[in-house]
């Protein structure tokens, strides 16, 4: 969007924008850009908050009264904290990796199980809110772990209808985080975004899954397998939670 604004404005339009990352604002050096210390994600904060999202938003408007600079403010506020009594932990138990298998396949089948354990929060998600971000890889989500777990343990990555291998493993890695994601917000405690992450990142298979396919691809001769591997698969702040 930082770039795009650049030519908005050669047209002679002002633009304003909202900033979850601040590194990538400084480098762009849009007209005039409002960084948030949000988590990424919720760029004008927490969920039902009309009274904050509000704030924010009137902070970025705001700085369409500054000319061209490039300008880039500081937004003061921090998000407020989710008003929750109840420490959230996830009550699902997780097996272990099943007796006769081991490197690849075993993780390929706890990831399976742990899945089915989470389908039950990931249809009572999606009943409750009507809705869901799951589906951009077109796999059902009874079927999306066993096809991951085929391209762990294959040599080659296989493709999903028209899509190239390369997309085909990065949308099927967006749905089983999604899967988690969703079930995971059903669950008592009320978790929110950060905790949600750091118990996918920390304490599940699928991350391991996640992990285990961008280290193999990150140095692909394919250039949109190694792209997926070295960035797209695992985002630096998990990496930072894996360590």
């Amino acid at each position: 969007m930082g770039g795009l604004a650049h030519y908005i404005e050669s047209a002679g339009i002002a633009t304003t924008q909202v900033s979850l990352v601040r590194l990538h604002t400084e480098k762009l050096a849009p007209p005039r850009a409002l960084w948030v210390p949000f988590e990424l994600g919720r760029p004008f904060g927490p969920p039902d908050d009309a009274a904050f999202q509000r704030r924010v938003l009137t902070a970025a408007l705001d700085l369409l009264d500054a000319p061209s600079g490039p300008v880039l403010v500081d937004y003061a506020e921090d998000a407020p904290a989710a008003d929750s009594n109840e420490a959230w932990v996830c009550p699902v138990n997780f097996a272990a990796p099943p007796d006769g298998l081991s490197g690849d396949a075993a993780l390929a089948s706890a990831m399976q199980d742990e899945a089915a354990r989470l389908m039950s929060w990931f249809e009572l998600a999606r009943e409750r809110s009507g809705r869901t971000t799951f589906g951009v890889s077109t796999l059902e989500p009874d079927a999306l772990p066993a096809w991951l777990g085929e391209v762990l343990t294959a040599e080659h990555p296989a493709a999903i209808g028209e899509y190239s291998p390369a997309d085909s493993v990065r949308y099927a890695a967006e749905d089983l985080k999604a899967l988690y994601f969703e079930a995971a917000s059903a669950q008592p405690g009320a978790p929110d975004g950060k905790q949600v992450r750091r118990w996918f990142w920390r304490d599940t298979h699928a991350a391991r899954v996640l992990l285990a396919l961008s280290e193999r691809f990150a140095d692909s001769e394919d250039a949109a397998l190694k792209l997926l591997g070295q960035v797209l698969l695992v985002p630096f702040e998990a990496r930072e939670l894996l360590a």
